[in-house]
């Protein structure tokens, strides 16, 4: 299964996620809580797509992080790995248990 099988723009109005101004508020609630969040993130950038929200970012704010980091040649390989970075990061800073010292 996709990562796009699984976001929840699926259960949603196509519609509502190519709105404009503030309406793309909305929008972007519906990603804050979708588990591919990053991924559609990634495809977005990766892809350069225009329009609509996607992985909770307008266009604008698309474009702008674009801007801000022209030298990024795969968005999903440099999410891929920040994910794994916290993974690994969260595993080294868990709590040792007494009974192990």
């Amino acid at each position: 299964m996709s990562w796009r099988d699984r976001g929840r723009c699926r259960v949603v109005d196509a519609e509502a996620l190519f709105a404009e101004g503030v309406a793309q508020e909305h929008s972007k609630r519906v990603c804050a809580e979708c588990p591919v969040v990053r991924e559609c993130l990634a495809y977005a950038l990766d892809e350069r797509i225009k329009y609509g929200v996607w992985g909770g970012m307008t266009e604008r704010e698309r474009r702008a992080l674009l801007r801000r980091r022209p030298a990024v040649a795969s968005w999903s390989r440099l999410i891929e790995s920040a994910q794994k970075g916290r993974a690994a990061n969260s595993i080294q800073k868990q709590p040792v248990p007494r009974n192990h010292l």
